[in-house]
């Protein structure tokens, strides 16, 4: 890691569904190391505020946490990061407060479109709602359940922290899959992006969308690959950490 910086960052680290932000512990560090400031908080339904999940909680319930804490903690210049289903929840909060934003990251993320639900960004997330159908709670999504090596729990392997990991992980509300982001302010879509891809155990017959050679500010896409599992953050936190530390100051 590099000498501290004397321009220190915000980054608001956004967790995804059935994680809360503890999922962060390992890369929070790294940055704050560097003097960073650094914000991993829980969505609503999850981690602290696991007691408020219910069938009304969606999307736009996320999106509120997000903008709230900005606002409340009156924060600007952000580099959001958001992972997995997060993707959907940072692109809602820039069309809310884009000029606090200036870097959107998106880490092994749902990449929506105006309208666009989780469903529509990944079709495979109807089977998960459809899953539900029929049960005592049919609102409700279990998390994910543990496959083979090098699948594991999202990507996660290590015996220790597959236990650990299972201790942090609660239902996900189907409405969060099913409502639409909204994209509709014209300066959201003038927010600089980066793309963090999680490669090299992604399941078989997965497909993901693909990046646009162009942002939507006009600006060449940037994409980096990660070799590792979906939960980078807890698999390779250091090369996570360097990755969203270059974001800021570039090697040189």
């Amino acid at each position: 890691m590099s000498t501290p910086t004397t321009n220190p960052t915000t980054y608001v680290l956004v967790h995804g569904a059935w994680h809360d932000g503890q999922a962060w512990h390992r890369v929070t560090p790294l940055l704050t190391a560097q003097g960073h400031r650094v914000f991993a908080p829980s969505l609503t339904g999850h981690g602290d505020k696991a007691h408020l999940l219910s069938s009304e909680v969606g999307l736009s319930t996320h999106v509120d946490d997000i903008v709230g804490l900005i606002l409340d903690q009156d924060l600007n210049g952000i580099v959001l990061v958001g992972h997995s289903y997060a993707g959907m929840v940072i692109s809602g909060v820039a069309n809310r407060v884009p000029d606090r934003i200036s870097r959107l990251v998106y880490l092994d993320a749902m990449v929506p479109a105006h309208g666009e639900n989780a469903i529509d960004v990944m079709p495979f997330t109807q089977a998960l709602i459809d899953g539900a159908v029929g049960s005592e709670e049919p609102w409700r999504i279990a998390p994910l359940s543990e496959f083979p090596a090098p699948l594991g729990l999202f990507g996660v392997t290590d015996p220790e922290d597959v236990a650990w990991l299972r201790t942090t992980l609660t239902d996900e509300s189907v409405l969060c899959f099913q409502q639409p982001v909204q994209m509709d302010d014209p300066a959201q879509a003038l927010i600089p992006r980066t793309h963090i891809l999680c490669v090299g155990s992604e399941p078989e017959g997965a497909t993901r969308r693909p990046i646009p050679q162009t942002q939507p500010n006009g600006e060449p896409s940037r994409v980096h690959e990660l070799k590792s599992g979906h939960d980078a953050m807890i698999t390779n936190p250091a090369e996570l950490g360097t990755l969203l530390l270059d974001i800021v100051c570039p090697a040189m």
